[in-house]
């Protein structure tokens, strides 16, 4: 393949590295990411309706992306709507009663998977034997922190103790 200037060249390698190093980082897919921040919004927002123009606007978060996202919400119980002039969307519960893993499953399921398979349903043999055991374990430390945090929580700004604790710890803010 030629190029057109060696700055071309350049311009794609950046990129390449750079989409390299993003594929080693945590994955937080932009659906659970805006779904939380949603969420948060509606927390703050009290018991009234809040338009979705007026979350969307507030998270720079796409508006259809969005509608979908409270949505699939509502389907799980999570956010009630009202249609019309004075309708919008407001949590089904008190936010101190949804946690994190809640509005994560409502959008994308289990917190880990496998291959689209739960941990406990894959089986591998000889030196790989273990893995599973791994997988669970990381299951669990995922199920660790986000079915201890409520959305009251985070949008107070105050995470529980041992949450604060592991993100504060030495070493979790650097990437490896």
């Amino acid at each position: 393949m030629r190029w057109r200037s060696a700055a071309g060249l350049e311009r794609k390698v950046i990129r390449v590295a750079a989409r390299a190093r993003q594929d080693r980082d945590m994955r937080v897919s932009a659906k659970v990411d805006y779904a939380l921040r949603a969420s948060l919004e509606l927390a703050v927002a009290g018991e009234g309706p809040t338009k979705g123009e007026q979350i969307a606007q507030a998270q720079d978060i796409p508006l259809k992306f969005l509608e979908n996202i409270l949505l699939e919400l509502r389907h799980n119980g999570l956010v009630q709507s009202q249609r019309g002039a004075d309708g919008g969307y407001w949590l089904a519960r008190p936010p101190e009663k949804i946690k994190l893993a809640d509005v994560i499953r409502a959008v994308e399921g289990p917190l880990a998977n496998v291959r689209g398979s739960r941990p406990e349903t894959v089986e591998y043999s000889g030196p790989a034997a273990r893995l599973q055991d791994v997988w669970i374990a990381m299951r669990a430390n995922l199920r660790g922190v986000l079915e201890e945090v409520t959305l009251a929580e985070v949008a107070a700004g105050e995470l529980p103790t041992a949450i604060a604790e592991i993100a504060a710890a030495p070493g979790a803010w650097e990437s490896h």
